[in-house]
């Protein structure tokens, strides 16, 4: 085994020795986005592993439809970096990494629901240790403890389980991470550990990524801080740093439009109905082309759904002819079913419904793509009111110091409709990691 120590040694930055040798039995490691915590913590994970052929290791985040893209191939990569994936089973359905000569595995679990975790079963063996990935995806303490108390409570002679925890902190500091991480300060059962891409010594990390991080340091320090330096820097008041918002006078000659996509939040009786219709670029920068706004307030006739489904017809029509391009996506609130149902009836267009988060996660995506600099508002007057929402869109004072912070839901249906079309598209905006 010493020959294969010194090996994982050399596939970790100096800064991550500490967190290898730690003899806590809870472990968190935090940090900045590109700090290799995860990459780390596999490969200890598989080390243990292969040294304890009754020992088992669950793998577990809060969605279980992200676990194949994620923590499994993280798992499999550490594998595959010592050299021992001849010694495994790759399993897609169910999701698991069995080992071929003891028949103990990498079990993976989504915590959709904790409770469903009760009846989790491990085929040969004892769990030897947990890994939380994104743990601040996670509900709360409840979530961490359901799912702890069922692998934990089975005596293991001799020792304990291990228990990992891997995320980048919210900037919220009354996250309940946050606040659940503060509780943990002087417990000698927990050891925590940060990291940066900062603490890249060795490079690992590719010159390019490193050109994108430093261009968030340059764009938006709050946001950097943040997101690669793993601070919890809190909200502040205003949610978007209205400096990253440019408007521009013309489209730029350099950077053709590949497509455009639409975007749409709906009120009808209540409230206003914008549509947004948004070009992807060459470059892949995102411009706001056109902006229908229609408020129903101190309107004594209010207009039918009807109405509306032909004005965005006419309004997505006029878009195309201006810039000659068909639509890619056409996003709408999930909720809104009316116009939705309207507009397929009267023109056989399905707008798409957005599959919504919290929003302050749909808050973040579209902080993420300000502050690198790739938004642009061109110039018009039926753009103005998008700009004029963005600046005035704040969060509920009230609410800051809690783990749900809302917003002031006054005058931000354009701030909606942004939102849905960055998430709706995440990974065309190569927003998703």
């Amino acid at each position: 085994m010493t020959a294969k120590m010194i090996k994982v040694m050399d596939l970790m930055n100096v800064n991550f020795y500490s967190l290898w040798l730690a003899e806590a039995s809870h472990i968190v490691a935090k940090g900045g986005r590109s700090s290799m915590k995860s990459s780390v913590i596999s490969l200890k994970l598989v080390t243990d592993f292969l040294e304890d052929d009754q020992g088992n290791v669950v793998c577990l985040r809060k969605v279980g439809k992200y676990l194949s893209t994620s923590i499994y191939e993280q798992i499999k990569w550490a594998i595959y970096m010592l050299g021992v994936e001849g010694e495994f089973y790759f399993g897609k359905s169910p999701l698991i990494i069995r080992h071929k000569p003891t028949g103990t595995a990498f079990y993976f679990y989504g915590v959709d629901d904790p409770m469903k975790i009760k009846s989790a079963k491990i085929a040969k063996g004892y769990v030897m240790a947990l890994w939380y990935e994104e743990a601040a995806e996670f509900a709360g303490v409840e979530d961490i403890d359901i799912v702890e108390d069922t692998f934990i409570r089975q005596e293991i002679e001799g020792k304990e389980v291990k228990v990992y925890f891997s995320y980048n902190p919210p900037r919220n500091p009354y996250s309940w991470i946050n606040e659940w991480l503060d509780t943990k300060v002087g417990d000698e059962d927990y050891f925590v550990h940060h990291s940066s891409y900062l603490d890249d010594k060795k490079g690992f990390l590719s010159d390019q990524m490193i050109r994108k991080i430093e261009k968030y340091k340059e764009n938006d320090i709050d946001y950097w801080r943040w997101m690669y330096n793993g601070e919890v820097i809190g909200l502040g008041d205003m949610v978007y740093n209205v400096n990253h918002i440019r408007e521009i006078e013309e489209l730029p000659e350099d950077d053709d439009i590949i497509l455009i996509d639409t975007a749409s939040d709906t009120g009808h009786q209540v409230s206003a109905t914008t549509h947004l219709a948004l070009a992807l670029t060459k470059k892949q920068n995102v411009i706001l082309l056109d902006t229908y706004y229609y408020s129903p307030e101190n309107k004594a006739n209010k207009k039918a759904p009807s109405e509306l489904s032909k004005e965005l017809h006419e309004w997505c029509e006029s878009v195309k002819s201006e810039y000659k391009k068909n639509f890619d996506v056409q996003t709408i609130d999930s909720a809104e079913g009316a116009l939705r149902n309207q507009y397929f009836k009267d023109y056989g267009v399905r707008l798409h419904p957005v599959a919504k988060k919290k929003k302050i996660d749909m808050i973040d995506n579209v902080q993420d793509l300000f502050a690198q600099g790739r938004f642009f508002v061109l110039k018009t007057k039926s753009n103005e009111i998008f700009l004029t929402e963005h600046k005035k869109y704040q969060w509920d004072a009230d609410t800051l110091q809690s783990d749900d912070p809302k917003i002031i839901k006054v005058d931000d249906h354009t701030c909606d409709a942004f939102q849905y079309y960055v998430n709706d598209n995440l990974r065309k905006l190569n927003l998703k990691y």
